[in-house]
């Protein structure tokens, strides 16, 4: 076994400098209820990338160092230092999720159980080569799949899982789905046919259309179309959809969803009553594709909510139990309901060629890459 293995690190100095690099660090050994996973493929999602670059300007990132060995380096703007000064002079590893092989395990019987398995992790620190983690963070995966097939085995597939969930827990029975074209898209796209729960798509262009609907998608709306108001009514009123989440975070769309909500809900009505309808329409929103601030009209009545939607937040709510059965349908659904596609596959040096940043750095919908950290 090495000694010695890289870990990609990320450091924000107070120059308004942001420098990412390889450092070589000993290759640790695990403790009694701990085990040592030789990383073989991490994701890179958009949750990494805030930690991986922060608000630097990446479009104009320079290198220096070896081709091995590159230190990937770009400007921050001053006014945007307020926002990263808890980390200032840090050299943070970053990564949260991958796969690979328990290399070695600790004195415990559940870290014996894994040596020699395939593991899925959520830990963090996953851009490098070997992982020392409890043995509480792994998913041990089937013994057909491979670590590229189940690195991304915890963020997208418990997050499609726990809207589900939550959709359940708050009594909603068909949900919207913004950003519907991506790796998470098509899962829960996947997951609520399986489970027979209507579902709105919501993309933004007209070949993400045509793939959610060639993949089985019932109702799929396009909000750059300019019939995008009335179609996304329809498909609430034929679905009944009165839970959101929204990918996008900034701009009108959020407002879109909550008004089609209330129209839908208000032509049901009887009779006209002021505060619109009695039907509550909740959002969230989960992610920032569009960081700008989130406006509403408020032309959707009283019945409605609005808040942030965080994945570890929702599994402390509902306790580990419940935490571990949806894990466990992951990993038996890993190459099915859950399985993940990506645009290309690249090495860690490859993380810091700037022309490789700036393409997973778009966040582009339905485009994700592959860190092999053993290549």
């Amino acid at each position: 076994m090495a000694e010695t293995g890289l870990q990609l690190r990320t450091r924000i100095s107070d120059d308004n400098t942001l420098s990412v690099w390889l450092e070589e660090v000993p290759v640790p050994q695990p403790g009694p209820d701990e085990v040592l996973v030789e990383v073989g493929a991490a994701p890179i999602n958009p949750s990494d990338l805030f930690l991986l670059f922060g608000p630097a300007d990446m479009s104009r990132a320079r290198t220096s160092g070896s081709a091995a060995r590159p230190v990937l380096s770009a400007d921050i703007p001053p006014q945007a230092m307020a926002s990263v000064q808890a980390r200032l002079g840090q050299a943070l590893p970053a990564g949260n999720e991958g796969a690979g092989k328990v290399i070695a395990a600790g004195d415990s019987a559940a870290a014996q159980a894994l040596l020699g398995k395939t593991v899925g992790v959520f830990g963090g620190e996953m851009f490098a080569q070997y992982r020392c983690v409890n043995v509480h963070t792994c998913l041990e995966l089937n013994e057909e799949t491979s670590a590229e097939e189940g690195a991304s085995c915890f963020v997208n597939p418990m997050t499609a899982l726990c809207m589900v969930e939550t959709l359940k827990v708050e009594g909603h029975t068909a949900l919207v789905h913004t950003a519907a074209a991506s790796n998470l898209g098509q899962m829960l796209n996947r997951l609520c046919q399986r489970d027979t729960i209507p579902l709105v798509n919501i993309v933004r262009k007209p070949e993400q259309e045509t793939l959610l609907r060639d993949q089985g998608a019932s109702h799929v709306v396009n909000s750059e179309a300019d019939d995008f108001k009335p179609q996304l009514q329809a498909a609430l009123s034929e679905t009944g959809a009165t839970l959101a989440f929204d990918a996008i975070g900034g701009g009108k769309l959020a407002s879109h969803i909550l008004t089609a909500m209330e129209a839908a809900a208000a032509s049901e009505m009887s009779e006209y009553n002021r505060y619109g309808s009695t039907t509550h329409k909740q959002l969230y929103i989960y992610g920032v594709l569009d960081p700008g601030p989130t406006l509403l009209s408020r032309n959707f009545g009283f019945a409605w909510g609005m808040g942030g939607w965080l994945l570890p937040i929702f599994l402390q709510k509902i306790g580990m139990q419940r935490g571990a059965e949806l894990r466990a349908r992951v990993a038996d659904e890993i190459k099915t309901t859950f399985a993940s596609h990506y645009t290309r596959r690249i090495s860690l040096a490859e993380m810091l060629d700037p022309e490789v940043v700036v393409a997973y750095n778009r966040r582009a919908t339905g485009e994700k890459y592959l860190v092999l950290p053993q290549a």
